[in-house]
Formats: structure tokens, C-alpha cells, sequence
């Protein structure tokens, strides 16, 4: 199995049409600064060596600041900028080095063509060789030389269509590369079935007493195998990037200024636009809720089944399902911004890494043309000079061009992560690219931030103290009256509990201190003991965590709240324990609230008071210490220590800018993430090394073998796609949804370099 596949159309069928400088203009994204990102969709680009070229290409552009290739969504993202606004012609840029370059939008809508015609030509190639292969029993079983002669004829005569049609992909690939001067994996299989069907051709009418149509059919018949295995292995392994498209609607019902509904695809909606969002339809882009009370379903996002009660004045995200009733809603931003887009382009960055593994698999298929072309050569000298026998020269010479394809080397990597990713995303984790699963193998340091990392924003209502239900039905019907966190925690200790609504006067909230109302001619407030008590609202001293009711300044009640610790922290804190890996807590809370969260998770080491400097300083000490450290925080004032560690993760739930600097997203906030993420990325380590090992025992024992004249072209097919097709299936073992025992753990820590 090759890499390097063509677009299985007729030459004579007019390409996609390629997109003026002013489309992609107006389909580049803004990333501030002058500084603007178009996503461009390359069909016919096949492996490492087309992703190379494709970078250097565009990366040579003065106006260029960043090409990036992803092989999995056949796409190369730009970073431009230019002083006039208008981009480079890249659709040329790209076409002058033979690769056709199409907008995203116009691509996805397009059946996948390439597939129906592997296997058409899959079809004719198997029903050839099948064929051959029977009259070639006679062959071999002595048959006399008119018979002889017979058969080879129509051996020749099925093997045309296979040569012709079926090995038409390969041709095409191989002559597009050679035309624009560089050569790809497809021109030595060119070479080998072109070579061994004519040598086939040259022994059929000279009589000869063997000819190796079977050999050349089956070659085809076999690289189409591997190939067509090849293409649905990697469309199912980014079927995770793209099931996220799929699933968002083409447009969406826009209420115009005067009233109209008007249904309009998702690129005409910009922020500000008024949008109507029927039962059933999902949200097409972040907005805010104007009018109407419903039900949404967030479980894409969020992972969560539980539907969730909106109304006006609510948030919405882009990939919410409405299954109540119909809302209004007002777009807060475009749909390639919302966080829907945002998760998207994250899962295809996956493939867009360039870890180390990564690294040393490309340049190694980089090597291959040269180094594989020239070793050929060098075997047909080198027999023909010793043996004097050209054909058999030949012969050997075909199957080492065959034999050493590297494409289990370039499998190794990609495949491994591509799948990695798209487990991690079913399980309510987001990847931001394939390095950082590399990373996550290697940690033996968690450094957890506290407040909505460990805890979550929600307050708790831990104790009470007052004197008579009278003050509890006060403080339960005060609690009513707001929003804020700490009364909503009252009202539904409340609502456990027996109390009497009662009716007051005068209810009014103040922003910061608490609230104030009037019952019998009286004056109460719930509130900041601080203000409640002295009336003094300027004065901002006081437990944030203790809540109070005074009537006239006299304090009736207290209520003591505490944060409420985020599902499966103490659980994940275990499990890193076990694994060996060392857990602190770097907080910027206050040493009480810390060590109160801290004893309940587990968490020993604890550091207090800590600034964002302080925090880096922190992560950037234990780094100077040797350590592999994870930072797992959520707020902006952990931003610079997320990125100054060796890897980090965020829940979802956090800051904007806590999001963007991790590695990983946890999309429903529950801490069972670690645990799912770091044996995913074990399991990863481990598969990716022994792809590597799959690869090189391959190359070690087959170019020997080819080299020394015991493989012939058909042995030479087949060694060559079943080690990739191994590698495509080891990496495909990560699907397998199981959680490793202890032993099984202990084992993969080890291969992973861990513990």
C-alpha cells in the first residue's frame, strides 16, 4: 500500500474549480493584528512527502507567516498577511506544484468520488488476477509449448484491462509528480507494474517458458487492497472532526427587520442577527436568548444527557439541540466562531502536529524516493554484472522498488493519534493536536488549580446557626429575591426543609453586599456580615464565605457555605497517586479554603496565596527539577502556568483564554477525564512504538530478502501492504473500549517511560 494516491477520475473531466484571490479573502478569518488564516482543502494530497512540499511551497512566500498541512483532512491552514489586504494567489502557488487547492465549503458537500473508484478498479484488477492465476496452474504444471504459448497469450490479454485501468491511479500520481520535477511513492509502483508486465509481454512472444502476468495483476490487485484499506481506515479515524460538521444544520430561519423569517445559509449569519430556532433545530451559532422558555439538549458539547431549562436572557452555544419549544435567539457570534467551530478545527489539528515521532517518520519517507530509486539501480548493476542475465536482473530490480516502500513508517504516527483523538472526543475530551498526546505519556507531576478545577463555582451551604424558624422562613424568603450563587445555595437548603414564604416589602438587592427588605416595619438584610451588620456597604472586610441576617444591625442567623468539589476529583487524585505520579494543589485562594478542598480530594502538597507570576515560577521550578509537569487550571490568572508546563488541561467551563492556552479540553468538567486521557495516551505511546517496531523488522528482513533475489514482484506486493495494513490495525486496537487492570497499567507505564 502506497501514500501517495490520485484523484480515481478521468484526466478529461474538468477539476474543482479553484478559488479567486477575492474568495479567499472574504473566507479568511481575522486573528487580529493584520494577521488573517485561510483553511484551503488539497484532495490529491496523500503523505508526509505531499505535506512537505505543500509547506515549503507556500512557507517561501514573503507574505506567508505559516503553512500547515493536516494529511487526514486533506487541508493545508495559512497564516497570511498583506499590506494591501488582498492575499497571495495560493490556489496558483499551489496548482504550479501539481495539486489542486479548493475552498472547505465547496469540498464537503462532494461524494467521496476516490473511494467508488478504488473499487471499481479493485473489481477489475481481482477479476484479472484471479483469472491469470488459473490459467497459470497449467502453465506450471507443464504444459506443451503450443498450449504454453496459448495461455500466455490470454494471461496477456486479461492483464491489459488491469494494467491499463486499474493501474491507472498510480500512473496518474506518479506522472503529476514527475511533470512538476520532484517524484512520490507512486512512481517506483508505476515503474515495478509497467516493468513487470512488459518483461511479462517480451517472454510471452519470445516463447519463453514463464511470463509473470500474474505478478503484475496481482501487484495492482494488492496495492489497491491496502490502498482502498488505507482510505477507510483514515475517513472513519477523522470521523470525529467530521461528524461534528455534519451534525450543524446548512442554515437557519433569520427574523428580518421587519418582521419576515428567512431561512439563509450559516455564512450569511454574523453577529446581531436575529435567529428562529424551532423544536428540533440546533443552535447555529453562540447567541444570547431574546424571547421564549425551552429546553436544550447540550450533550454534543457537553457530554451530559440532562436537558437543561432556558429562557430569555440566556447564553446558547452553536451544536445545541432546542427540544422544547421555539426560541428567538440573537447571534453573538459567527458560526466559524462559535465554540462548536472552535472544538472543530481543535480535533483536525490533531493531525497537524509534528511530534517527535512524527518528525522522524516524515523525513524517513522523504528519504525514500532517492535513496529506494538509487538502491534499484544499484541491484540491476550489480546482478546483471554477476550473473549476466538481464531479465533476471531486472526481476529483482522491480521488487526491491516494491518491496521497500516505507508507508508502515509513515502509518505509524498519524494513525495511532488520528484514532487517539477521536476516542478521547467520544469520551468528553478534546485534543488540541497529536504532540500533546506524546506529552501527556511522559508526566509525573499534576499541579491542580482550585477554584473551578477541584471545585466548581457552585456554593454549598455547609452549616446554619439561628435562633427560631421565624429567621430561616426570613432568610429562605429573602434568598428568593437573587440570583447570586450563595442564595440560590439557601433556597435549596431550603427547600429540603419545612418554612413559611412569607411576604415582604421594600425587597431590593445590593450589587456586591447582599439583599435588604421590610417585614412588619422592620429593616432585615441577608447579606456580607460586614455590611449587614453595620450598614456600612463601602466596608469590604468579612468571610466571603459566611452569609448573615440582621434585623436593625443585630445578626439573626449565619450561614457558613463552602465550595462544592467537581465530580471524580478525589477519585482522579487516586488514581494518579497509584500510578505513581506526584499531586499538588497551586492555588490562589486562601490557605483555610485550600486545605479544606485539599483534605477532601487528598491532595498533600498544597501552596497557597499564589499569584499568576507565582504560579509559573512554580511549574517553571519543578521543569528545572527534571519533572514533566501538568497543569490542569481553568482561570485567566492561570494562563501563563498552563502554557509553561509540559502539557495541561482546562474544563470547559473555564475562562476563554484558560481554554486556549491548554492542551486538552474537558468538555463536561468531570475530573473522570484525567483518567481517560492519560490511559488513552499510554495505550497511544505504546502502540505508536510498536508500529515503529512493526515497521523496521519489515524494512530489516524484506530489502535483504529483495536485495538477494528471494522475492519476486508478487512477494514483493504482498510483504509491502501487509505490514501496512498490520500498522493500520494495531492503531486501530485503541478503539477497543476497555480499562486496563493494574497489571495491565503497570505495564503500559513502563513502555510509556513512566513511573
Amino acid at each position: 500500500m502506497t501514500c501517495c494516491a490520485s484523484i480515481a477520475s478521468s484526466l478529461h473531466e474538468p477539476g474543482p474549480r479553484r478559488p479567486g484571490v477575492d474568495e479567499v479573502a472574504l473566507a479568511s478569518r481575522d486573528l487580529g493584528n493584520g494577521l488573517r488564516q485561510i483553511t484551503l482543502s488539497v484532495p490529491d494530497m496523500r503523505c508526509g512527502a505531499c505535506m512537505a512540499l505543500l509547506e515549503s511551497t507556500l512557507g517561501k512566500h514573503p507574505e506567508v507567516h505559516m503553512a500547515r498541512a493536516n494529511l487526514t483532512a486533506k487541508r493545508v491552514t495559512i497564516h497570511w498577511q498583506a499590506e494591501n489586504g488582498s492575499p497571495p494567489d495560493f490556489a496558483a502557488l499551489i496548482g504550479k506544484i501539481g495539486y489542486t487547492a479548493v475552498l472547505p465549503a465547496e469540498g464537503r458537500d462532494q461524494p467521496d468520488g476516490e473511494i467508488s473508484g478504488l473499487l471499481r478498479a479493485l473489481a477489475v484488477a481481482g477479476f484479472c488476477s484471479m483469472n491469470i492465476m488459473v490459467l497459470s496452474v497449467s502453465v506450471w504444471a507443464g504444459a506443451d509449448p503450443a498450449t504454453r504459448q496459448t495461455l500466455h497469450l490470454m494471461s496477456a490479454a486479461l492483464a491489459l484491462p488491469a494494467v491499463i485501468y486499474s493501474g491507472a491511479t498510480f500512473y496518474r500520481s506518479a506522472w503529476r509528480a514527475l511533470a512538476h520535477g520532484r517524484a512520490n511513492m507512486d512512481v517506483p509502483v508505476s515503474i515495478g507494474v509497467l516493468l513487470s508486465f512488459g518483461l511479462s509481454v517480451y517472454d510471452t512472444f519470445a516463447e519463453g517458458r514463464q511470463a509473470y502476468f500474474e505478478a503484475s495483476t496481482s501487484l495492482i490487485f494488492i496495492l489497491l487492497v491496502g490502498r482502498t484499506l488505507d482510505h477507510l481506515m483514515r475517513r472513519r479515524a477523522r470521523s470525529a472532526a467530521a461528524s461534528l460538521a455534519d451534525m450543524m444544520p446548512k442554515g437557519a430561519n433569520v427574523i428580518r427587520a421587519d418582521g419576515r423569517i428567512e431561512y439563509v445559509p450559516l455564512s450569511d449569519i454574523v453577529s446581531g442577527t436575529r435567529t428562529l430556532i424551532a423544536a428540533g433545530d440546533r443552535i447555529p451559532a453562540d447567541g444570547t436568548i431574546l424571547s421564549g422558555m425551552s429546553e436544550l439538549d447540550r450533550s454534543l458539547l457537553t457530554g451530559e444527557s440532562r436537558c437543561e431549562t432556558v429562557g430569555p436572557g440566556g447564553q446558547v452555544r452553536a451544536g445545541d439541540l432546542n427540544v422544547g419549544h421555539p426560541l428567538t435567539v440573537e447571534a453573538t457570534a459567527a458560526p466559524g466562531d462559535s465554540t462548536l467551530a472552535e472544538l472543530h478545527r481543535m480535533l483536525e489539528a490533531v493531525e497537524d502536529c509534528r511530534s517527535q515521532y512524527r518528525i522522524l517518520a516524515d523525513r524517513a519517507a522523504r528519504l525514500y524516493a532517492p535513496v529506494i530509486h538509487g538502491l534499484s539501480v544499484l541491484t540491476f548493476l550489480s546482478w546483471f554484472a554477476v550473473t549476466q542475465d538481464i531479465h533476471l536482473a531486472l526481476t529483482i530490480s522491480i521488487s526491491v522498488l516494491i518491496i521497500a516502500c516505507p508507508c508502515a513508517l509513515g502509518l505509524a504516527v498519524p494513525m495511532v493519534q488520528v484514532v487517539a483523538a477521536r476516542r478521547l472526543f467520544t469520551r468528553g475530551i478534546v485534543a488540541r493536536d497529536g504532540s500533546a498526546l506524546e506529552r501527556l505519556a511522559e508526566i509525573d507531576t499534576v499541579v491542580f488549580d482550585k477554584t473551578g478545577t477541584l471545585t466548581q463555582y457552585e456554593p454549598r451551604l455547609l452549616t446554619g446557626n439561628w435562633t427560631g424558624p421565624l429567621e430561616f422562613s426570613l432568610a429562605a424568603s429573602l434568598s428568593r429575591f437573587s440570583s447570586h450563587p450563595m442564595s440560590r445555595a439557601i433556597a435549596d437548603y431550603a427547600s429540603r426543609r419545612e418554612w413559611e414564604a412569607l411576604a415582604l416589602d421594600d425587597v431590593r438587592e445590593i450589587p456586591g453586599n447582599g439583599l435588604e427588605a421590610s417585614f412588619r416595619g422592620e429593616v432585615y438584610r441577608l447579606g456580607r456580615a460586614a455590611w449587614a451588620a453595620s450598614g456600612d456597604a463601602d466596608d469590604r472586610t468579612g468571610a466571603a464565605s459566611t452569609v448573615v441576617l440582621t434585623r436593625q444591625g443585630e445578626i439573626l442567623a449565619s450561614f457558613v457555605f463552602g465550595e462544592k468539589v467537581r465530580a471524580g476529583s478525589a477519585m482522579a487524585v487516586q488514581f494518579l497517586k497509584n500510578r505513581g505520579i506526584a499531586v499538588e494543589m497551586l492555588t490562589g485562594d486562601v490557605p483555610e479554603a485550600a486545605l479544606a478542598v485539599a483534605r477532601e480530594v487528598g491532595i498533600d502538597s498544597v501552596r497557597a496565596a499564589a499569584l499568576p507570576k507565582d504560579k509559573a515560577e512554580a511549574i517553571d521550578a519543578l521543569r528545572s527539577l527534571g519533572r514533566k509537569v501538568m497543569m490542569i487550571g481553568d482561570g485567566i490568572n492561570d494562563a501563563v502556568a498552563l502554557k509553561a508546563a509540559h502539557v495541561s488541561m482546562a474544563p470547559a467551563s473555564g475562562s476563554d483564554i484558560g481554554r486556549s492556552a491548554a492542551d486538552f479540553i474537558l468538555l463536561n468538567g468531570n475530573m473522570d477525564g484525567i483518567k481517560v486521557a492519560l490511559t488513552t495516551a499510554g495505550r497511544a505511546a505504546v502502540l505508536i512504538r510498536q508500529n515503529f517496531a512493526l515497521a523496521i523488522v519489515y524494512n530489516a528482513c524484506s530489502i535483504p530478502l529483495a536485495l538477494l533475489g528471494y522475492a519476486n514482484p508478487l512477494i514483493a506486493a504482498i510483504a509491502m501492504s501487509t505490514s501496512s495494513i498490520l500498522v493500520v490495525a494495531n492503531a486501530m486496537r485503541l478503539e477497543i473500549d476497555r480499562t486496563p487492570p493494574e497489571r495491565e497499567m503497570r505495564r503500559i507505564n513502563k513502555l510509556a517511560g513512566v513511573g
